[in-house]
């Protein structure tokens, strides 16, 4: 007897491919409102005390910064800083914890392709950036006023941002051996790098070598970027940052991907 046709038809791959992006990414917001005291909670209060020390106490006798009050000025840069690291911090942390348990394997062994395995860690870790930005931003607002001249500007920067570096602690996870090579980084590079990329200062203030120097840093032009999209001003032209951020996307994917298929730092 011929089997009976019920008319149903097998999901396609695509639909399926959604189903596990849709599984990873749900584990990771789980994961990042799970243990909001350590995800959300410590910038809030870190990005108070930069308001009130560099804002308040000290930007009360700066004056204005490029003809904007220095309150005004640093909120774009806290707002970015904010969501730079945490983005980074949350997919290397979240990804090596993955290696570390050794339930990473479940995913390589499994039928979903690498694009779905990064693309879910990555929306993930930009949920937190995005996430620690908007309560940054509300911070800001007790502060001092916050418009958005520019809100596509606005968007587009921030998101950028964020999937830069959630792509660039992926690479980090990858290459990590312990929990220590996560922290390397971020403390001895990314710091450093956001500090030095126009968050309390213009770059006009330095002087010629210093902002020659300042131009080779990825984070001023997203910090620039972002500060138009919430003033209007920059010091760098928009283009230009958009380019960069956007051969930053393309070239780190391509390393995450590559990294996944070849196993590294995964299989071994």
């Amino acid at each position: 007897m011929s089997a009976i046709d019920t008319g149903a038809t097998a999901p396609s791959p695509f639909r399926l491919h959604l189903v596990a992006l849709g599984t990873i990414v749900r584990r990771e917001i789980s994961r990042i409102l799970r243990i909001w005291g350590q995800t959300l909670v410590p910038p809030a209060i870190t990005m108070t005390l930069y308001f009130l020390i560099f804002g308040g106490l000290i930007g009360s006798r700066i004056g204005t910064m490029d003809g904007i009050s220095y309150m005004d000025f640093i909120v774009p840069g806290l707002v970015m800083m904010s969501v730079i690291q945490n983005s980074y911090g949350n997919i290397s942390s979240s990804f090596f914890g993955a290696k570390f348990g050794r339930h990473v394997e479940e995913l390589l062994v499994s039928p979903m392709p690498n694009w779905v395995i990064l693309t879910g860690y990555v929306t993930g870790a930009v949920a937190r950036g995005l996430a620690v930005g908007v309560i940054v931003l509300g911070i800001a607002m007790l502060f001092t006023p916050v418009r958005i001249p520019h809100p596509f500007v606005t968007l587009t920067t921030v998101l950028l941002g964020a999937t830069i570096f959630a792509l660039a602690g992926f690479v980090n996870a990858v290459y990590a051996k312990k929990f220590d090579d996560i922290a390397i980084v971020p403390t001895f590079i990314l710091t450093p790098l956001t500090y030095l990329g126009g968050v309390f200062y213009s770059v006009k203030l330095l002087p010629d070598w210093a902002e020659a120097a300042t131009h080779a840093n990825p984070i001023f032009y997203m910090v620039n970027a972002f500060r138009y999209g919430l003033l209007g001003v920059s010091d760098v032209p928009l283009w230009v940052a958009y380019v960069l951020m956007l051969g930053f996307v393309v070239v780190l994917a391509a390393v995450g991907l590559t990294l996944l298929k070849k196993g590294v730092g995964l299989r071994s």
